[in-house]
Parts: C-alpha cells; structure tokens; sequence
C-alpha cells in the first residue's frame, strides 16, 4: 500500500502535548533550537506554498534528534531511582547513542543492544559514547526483549522509546521540545515526520492537534508497520526485510504511541530505498547533510504530490499552492552516507 487516509483521525482525541521537557533542555549545555530552512524551488515545483525543513542534523552534540527524547527518558528514571547506575536501551542506531551520550553526561554505565543487521558505522559511533555494545542474534525486535531482560538487573534502568508506560512515554514527551521550538520558528499546516516505532510521530500527532497541523506518516515500503495498523485498526506487526533507513526499520508500533498514532496522524506514504537515496541526494545538492531517514520526509512529499497511488491521500489532504509544509529532517549522515 503506497498511501493510506487513516480513517480513524479523530484529533479532539489526542492526548495534549507536554512543555515539560522545554525547559529542562534549555538549560542543558550546548542546547540552541535546530534550524528550519527553506526549499523554495521545490516547493514551486511541487506546487505548495512553502517547504520548511526542521533540520536535526546537530541536536545537543549528536546528529539526531533522539537526545530529546533519551535525556528527558534519563532524567525521570533518575528522579525515580536515583541508586540507577546503569542504562540499558535496544535501539536501531540513533536512539542508542543518544542514550550513551545521556549516560556520559551524568557518569553513568550503559549498555546498547543493537539487532544483527545493524550498520558498524553506528556501532562505532555508540561505543565512541563510552558505551558497552551488545549485538544481539535477530532483528530490532529481538534486541528489546534482550535489553528488557538485562534491566531487571539491580541498579539498572531501561530507556526505551517503546513499550507500554514509563520511558516510551517520558521520550514522547521530550521529543515535544522539538515542535515547541518548530512553531516558534515557522508557519505550518502540513507536517510529514518519519515514524518508525512511531514515538517522535506520536509528538507530532500531539502537537499537530493542538496548533490545528495534519500530520503524515512516512514509512519504509518495507517496514509499514504504522500503515498496516490504520488500515486494521489495531497495532499490527509486518515483517522487516531489511531497509537502509535504518532508523525506521521497524516491525511493530510503540503500545505508547499506538493512541496519539490512531487519532491523530491523518495517513500514511510509504517509499523505497531508492526514494529515499534520491532524497538524501537532493537535500545534500541543495546544501543540507541529511542521512536516509532524515530524508524520507521529502521523499514522502514527492511521492504524495505526484504518484497517482496516492491520488486519495493527496485529495483528502486538499493540498495546494496555500499549503505550508513542515519536514522533519530527524538526522544527518548517521548511515550510508556517513563519514
């Protein structure tokens, strides 16, 4: 399925987005809101008023914006637990540094459980964090069940971005700040955001509800999980073949996510690796250091704009020559085109 109009959108139903997360990340060092650019040519091209891009190539230190989230996630499990000496998190790459990285930053040990097919670009980059690396014999799955056991550990915390409470939704909440940030920089009316397990799309769910944005899903063709559980109305799993959005690659949605996700994401595009190469491409010849995941945004507009498989989405949407877009661009080059 190339696109889907979610027919479960129901935004009054969407949980409120939280500022708590704001300000405990402006006071932290080095913190400057993420810049939003602007693709005037393309947007002409593609026949929109505006294409905004929130570029998360530098959050905090680190090329993603999952430090958001995971320092957020670090300081409630602290709060609750202050004898925690050890994180533990299972992650596709992003998520697993920014945990390590939230770890050095308050001396604490960490261990990341990454799933097999994991690039050894993004090892690399989560052991130059200090932390212990953990590859686990299966996929993303299987590495957060392995991360689940070991926090049962004495004196060791689980920072998971999914799951049912706890963390899953502490990282949710601190992946608020970067919408905070969007809608004090620019004017929108079209989100497109990846999804993943779909934590930082639940955000933008949350905050599209409340300043009156609909928000698209962008997914792997082959990791559709999000589109596959609109299209059931229940968090349905989808097998993951492998995808060089590393960052998406994902079986299931987050049980955390799952109701903002329902209610407030008005649908979903799906798109190729090479989709979103040429994206990647495209944003790096316009003069933005983007990685694949990051790109999949631009690649979902294109293909909404433009593929008849999406005439549906496209005409519920109603987009037009007034229609201001909003890119989440959620990392640089953490991938294929890392260096």
């Amino acid at each position: 399925m190339r696109a889907l109009v979610n027919p479960a959108l129901e935004t009054a139903a969407v949980p409120a987005a939280s500022d708590d997360a704001a300000a405990f990340h402006r006071a932290l060092s080095g913190y400057a809101p993420t810049a939003v650019h602007q693709l005037d040519a393309i947007a002409s091209e593609l026949g929109v008023a505006a294409i905004q891009v929130k570029d998360e190539s530098s959050r905090l230190g680190l090329p993603a914006f999952k430090i958001l989230g995971a320092s957020w996630a670090v300081e409630h499990a602290l709060h609750e637990d202050p004898a925690v000496h050890t994180l533990v998190a299972a992650s596709a790459g992003n998520h697993g540094r920014a945990v390590a990285h939230a770890a050095a930053m308050r001396g604490l040990v960490c261990r990341i459980f990454l799933p097999e097919r994991s690039l050894g670009v993004r090892r690399q980059a989560i052991a130059a964090e200090g932390a212990e690396i953990v590859v686990v014999d299966g996929t993303y799955e299987d590495a957060v069940e392995a991360a689940a056991r070991a926090a049962r550990e004495d004196a060791t915390a689980l920072i998971a971005d999914v799951g049912e409470t706890g963390p899953p939704e502490w990282v949710i909440d601190g992946y608020a700040t970067l919408f905070a940030e969007a809608a004090e920089q620019a004017t929108y009316d079209l989100m497109l955001v990846p999804v993943g397990v779909g934590s930082l799309a639940a955000a933008a769910a949350r905050h599209g509800a409340q300043v009156g944005a609909r928000v698209i899903g962008v997914e792997p063709t082959v990791a559709a999980c999000l589109t596959a559980s609109l299209a059931r109305g229940v968090p349905t799993a989808v097998p993951t073949p492998g995808t060089t959005m590393a960052g998406l690659d994902c079986a299931e949605v987050s049980p955390a996510a799952w109701p903002s996700l329902q209610r407030g994401i008005a649908g979903t595009v799906t798109i190729s690796d090479d989709e979103a190469d040429a994206a990647v491409r495209e944003l790096s010849g316009n003069g933005f250091t983007i990685g694949e995941s990051g790109a999949a945004p631009l690649a979902g507009l294109r293909a909404l704009q433009n593929d008849e498989d999406c005439r549906e989405l496209r005409a519920h949407l109603a987009t037009n020559r007034q229609t201001r877009v909003l890119l989440i661009a959620t990392e640089g080059a953490t991938g294929a085109h890392a260096r």
